[in-house]
């Protein structure tokens, strides 16, 4: 499947990025990028960071900001591992590291959290627990059928919501690449209860990338006694880079400041 421009604003900047941190150096933030996406998407929450003084840190998933057939040959345990070797880098600058996550990359740190004790709290936006499209469920068949398929909408040009603009990543679903997050899906279904740190969810009311449930099951099996979940009633699926992006910018710095008197005590 070919679509004419494939990457959806190449312009923006999407790589890897590790910002050192001034006033308050020795906390590090590690944010991770959704599927399809690039750092693009989680960069306006790490300035604000950066701004309050943190450290902050994201990698770019490999098969992600290279071409959809890339990421088709990747398996979930390369985006983790990806993850993973942040979080350890940021282990040897920082004595205390949050992880923050859209999406996938929720998903993704929470896999971090329920093999690393030490992970002072999560940050989930929109965390992909169940993906609500029916292609999803379809992805085995579809993968031999046709690798690459296009999502709905990318044949428009003009941006509908504010996170239009701001979002970088393909404008094509790769099949495979699909499968693999289902898989990992699979997995954390049955480590959620490893997951003890608190926990911040926030999802769009107008979300229609990750079904409503969500939430509910992650209040309902995560080991965690400290959950919060948050509705934004005018975002869609990219709550970060949405309409109500400073609100959300918001609920994370003062969850992260709760986290750190508490840790003080």
């Amino acid at each position: 499947m070919q679509i004419e421009g494939v990457m959806q604003n190449p312009q923006l900047e999407g790589g890897t990025f590790f910002w050192p941190g001034e006033r308050r150096a020795e906390i590090g933030v590690l944010l991770i990028h959704g599927f399809t996406a690039t750092t693009a998407e989680v960069r306006p929450l790490a300035r604000r960071l950066h701004e309050a003084g943190y450290t902050v840190a994201a990698p770019l998933l490999p098969g992600h900001g290279t071409t959809p057939e890339d990421m088709n040959r990747r398996r979930w345990t390369e985006w983790v591992g990806a993850a993973k070797a942040m979080h350890q880098r940021l282990r040897e600058h920082c004595e205390i590291v949050f992880i923050g996550g859209e999406s996938m990359g929720g998903l993704i740190g929470l896999y971090l959290a329920s093999r690393y004790a030490e992970i002072a709290g999560l940050l989930t936006f929109a965390p992909a627990v169940e993906v609500a499209s029916p292609n999803a469920r379809l992805a085995p068949l579809l993968a031999q059928i046709d690798p690459i398929i296009p999502k709905p909408g990318s044949e428009r040009t003009e941006p509908l919501t504010p996170a239009d603009e701001l979002w970088q990543g393909y404008r094509v679903v790769p099949v495979r690449a699909l499968r693999a997050l289902m898989r990992l899906q699979k997995v954390m279904h049955r480590r959620y209860p490893l997951v003890t740190q608190p926990v911040l969810i926030v999802q769009g009311r107008h979300d229609g990338s990750v079904t409503r449930e969500g939430p509910a099951i992650l209040a309902r099996e995560l080991g965690s006694s400290w959950i919060e979940i948050h509705w934004m009633a005018n975002s869609t699926h990219c709550v970060l880079i949405d309409a109500e992006q400073a609100e959300v910018e918001a609920l994370a710095l003062e969850f992260i400041e709760r986290r750190l008197r508490q840790l003080e005590r």
